[in-house]
């Protein structure tokens, strides 16, 4: 499947409204397990903080419970940010729309930066992370939360179906819209290992370059530091 900005950006418009179910009902209820992770991770990065590929701000929301800073959410999904407004009127959260490749900030703004899920739908991963180093503060973490393809040879038959069977069929039912689910069965299968990931975290200037596999290897979290 083609991996471009207009493609990613309709579908993603399309399934606003069943999004997190989506998310919930697909990974039994580890979404939010994975999620609280980062935020807990996030806790002590001085602020502001940027959330980038937010969506409906359900990443925002975890971080902000345990960070009182100021945070960004950026995503380039409006209908996404004016879905989940109701989700931050209480909480010091900044929607804006935008592209995570051209980020909207001057550099070294942030003392945090977080991306959950958004990284592999980005079309040039390499000029993102630049990005997102350019923006961050010296010492500042940028923490990713991104699928990845498990190493286990048995599980990897089982994850297969997984993805290409049952998410799509969910994703179709729930949403309206299968071939977004399509999509996201291709772009994990696709997306860099977790090795070659951090090799070129390392490259691009990163320090402390860390992975953890969560949940039999379908989710990798990453962390990084600008040093």
């Amino acid at each position: 499947m083609k991996k471009d900005k207009k493609f990613i950006k309709e579908k993603f418009d399309k399934i606003v409204r069943r999004y997190d179910l989506v998310n919930l009902i697909g990974s039994l209820g580890q979404d939010k397990l994975w999620r609280k992770k980062v935020a807990k991770i996030l806790k002590t990065s001085k602020p502001p903080i940027l959330d980038l590929c937010c969506g409906p701000y359900t990443l925002s929301v975890e971080i902000s419970k345990e960070n009182s800073g100021h945070l960004f959410a950026l995503d380039f999904s409006f209908p996404m940010l004016y879905y989940g407004k109701k989700r931050i009127l209480n909480n010091f959260i900044y929607p804006i729309c935008g592209d995570a490749e051209i980020l909207p900030f001057k550099d070294n703004t942030f003392g945090g930066i977080s991306i959950a899920f958004g990284l592999r739908n980005l079309p040039n991963i390499e000029k993102a992370l630049k990005e997102f180093y350019r923006v961050l503060k010296f010492e500042g973490m940028l923490v990713i939360l991104e699928f990845s393809w498990p190493k286990n040879r048995i599980f990897q038959k089982i994850y297969k179906i997984y993805l290409d069977k049952y998410i799509p069929l969910l994703g179709g039912c729930l949403t309206g819209d299968k071939s977004a689910y399509l999509y996201l069965a291709d772009s994990i299968k696709k997306f860099p290992s977790p090795e070659e990931i951090k090799e070129l975290l390392l490259e691009i200037g990163f320090k402390e370059v860390k992975y953890k596999f969560l949940t039999m290897g379908i989710v990798t979290l990453y962390t990084a530091y600008k040093v």
